[in-house]
């Protein structure tokens, strides 16, 4: 069944019209047909850009989390104990930001705050002071799609290297190199917003050492270097653009 058949009886007459006329001039006809190729060709090219999908290069974390506690060895006292600096297991938060290379390697910069106190133990008695713990570090992350994993759901490995600062004050602070292992799972709702929920290990190297770091109550506490380990949970909500 043709066009013509399917047409009602007036616009019948009038498609019959303009193609007799059509037809009594080549010229027009040439016409007709190159316009409706063209458009046809724009057509095919517009629905294939809109099928294709946009890569998502750039995503944002917003984190909250809770640490553990860090114990800082310090020196011997007068009295032969060796009193430990530590600082409380407290909630953290932050954010990160970064660039994917390809769909499954990312880098971000990541920052996070915990606001936790200190004190001494096995020394004499002090005063918990409080202090924060302010961590910058570039993350590494690598994204697996596992074909028995549902689509949406991707864990992933991370790898962090850093410095964090801990400061009880404007001249009661120090800065240290830290670094970081860990993985967790992306949860993903659209391809632009997602969960994310992971679990790192985070060494803090106190070298040099600290000459003294008050700890409240008079007291001042000489941290020796060492390596000295925090454990972070941390779950916020992933943004893709």
């Amino acid at each position: 069944m043709s066009l013509l058949d399917n047409a009602v009886p007036s616009s019948r007459a009038f498609f019959r019209h303009v193609l007799h006329r059509l037809g009594r001039t080549p010229g027009c006809l040439l016409v007709l047909v190159i316009t409706l190729h063209s458009v046809t060709l724009q057509s095919q090219t517009g629905t294939g850009d809109q099928v294709q999908t946009r890569n998502l290069r750039f995503d944002l974390s917003a984190l909250v989390g809770y640490r553990t506690s860090v114990t800082f060895p310090t020196e011997q006292n007068l009295q032969g104990f060796s009193p430990r600096l530590v600082l409380g297991a407290k909630p953290s938060y932050g954010i990160a930001a970064g660039v994917r290379l390809d769909e499954d390697d990312l880098i971000e910069l990541r920052w996070a705050r915990q606001n936790t106190n200190v004190h001494l133990e096995g020394g004499a008695p002090s005063l918990s002071e409080k202090v924060f713990l302010d961590q910058l570090h570039g993350d590494f992350t690598h994204e697996y799609i596992l074909d028995d994993w549902p689509a949406w759901a991707r864990p992933f490995v991370i790898g962090s290297i850093g410095a964090t600062r801990i400061a009880g004050g404007p001249n009661n602070s120090f800065t240290r190199f830290s670094f970081g292992l860990g993985g967790g799972v992306k949860v993903y709702f659209t391809r632009q917003l997602g969960l994310r929920v992971q679990a790192e290990w985070l060494p803090v190297v106190v070298s040099p050492e600290v000459g003294s770091f008050l700890c409240g109550g008079g007291c001042v506490a000489h941290l020796t270097g060492t390596v000295v380990s925090q454990g972070e949970i941390a779950v916020g909500p992933v943004f893709r653009f």
